[in-house]
């Protein structure tokens, strides 16, 4: 039976953060709302740990779950990682998000050992600009893009966040590529959590302008019940799914989402660190299965929009 907060949210997915590391400096990353610490001394969680964790979740029905970082590829054990979760029995769906820059090396391997979509951050074609916003080579996400296609992953998604007289231009180009490559193109907005305020301010674009561009062109709309109801534009030979920022009540009412930070910590909400739920812990001193399932319980029953309707 799925579980429901006290909002009456079902609890779906399951996003788990497998690494802080990451090999690139994107300044609108947020981290998945995870406090920045020591990477020399970041507690990262062990193979098994993970992937026992993950078989909890399964055994409440929280059966789709997609690995995060920092960037999941740094981590030499991914491949292991992926095996292992892929055969927890009752698993509906299990996919990454990656910065792309190393998956044309691993595409194969992840997608043989049970990986099933992945998304990709590319913010923009332009090398340039790419290597500006991330220190990063865009030509090594392209190869990553296409590397992903061809191992037969279903869908790829590009993960495009809009920053403002940085790329808002770019978005035609971007979904020419889509097109191109035969992924989805996801245009994200910009969401302050772990980002300068600053730096927000200068760069945030609202995605209403595309959106209406894209209501205009599609051949079919769907909604996303249960992706904080988001929309999906079916044009004529492409798909571009629009994701607005966390602070609107849509978004929010509509989450069906828990995270496990790296470090072992139940996180029930994006914008919040003050009600974790520490199940690596509880795991390091011997908890049963009942335990943990509690635990998870606990973190459910905590569950709430941020942002409340009126």
């Amino acid at each position: 039976m799925v579980l429901t907060d006290n909002w009456g949210r079902p609890l779906l997915n399951l996003r788990v953060a497998v690494t802080q590391r990451c090999n690139l400096r994107c300044a609108y990353c947020h981290r998945e709302g995870e406090e920045k610490r020591d990477l020399d001394t970041a507690e990262e969680m062990t193979v098994d740990e993970i992937v026992r964790i993950v078989r909890i979740a399964v055994e409440l029905d929280i059966s789709r779950v997609k690995l995060t970082g920092g960037e999941p590829l740094m981590r030499k054990d991914i491949g292991e990682i992926v095996k292992k979760i892929a055969a927890v029995q009752g698993l509906a769906d299990l996919s990454m998000t990656t910065n792309g820059t190393v998956l044309a090396s691993i595409a194969n391997e992840l997608h043989a050992n049970g990986l099933k979509r992945v998304n990709i951050n590319l913010p923009t074609l332009n090398a340039e600009v790419y290597n500006k916003l991330t220190g990063g080579r865009v030509e090594n996400v392209l190869e990553g893009a296409k590397a992903s296609v061809a191992a037969g992953f279903c869908p790829v998604k590009l993960n495009m966040v809009l920053l403002n007289d940085v790329n808002g231009d770019a978005v035609p180009e971007m979904i020419d590529f889509a097109r191109q490559t035969g992924a989805v193109l996801q245009l994200i907005e910009l969401d302050p959590m772990n980002v300068d305020k600053e730096y927000y301010c200068l760069t945030h674009r609202s995605l209403d302008e595309y959106e209406n561009q894209l209501r205009q062109k599609a051949s079919k709309i769907e909604t996303r019940r249960f992706m904080h109801n988001r929309r999906i534009y079916h044009l004529p030979d492409v798909t571009v799914e629009i994701v607005h920022p966390i602070e609107n009540t849509d978004f929010c009412m509509h989450c069906t989402r828990l995270r496990v930070t790296s470090d072992g910590k139940l996180k029930p909400c994006l914008m919040r660190n003050d009600n974790l739920v520490n199940v690596l812990e509880s795991m390091r001193q011997g908890a049963g299965d009942e335990e943990l399932k509690q635990l998870f319980l606990r973190a459910n029953q905590v569950r709430e929009p941020y942002n409340k309707s009126a």
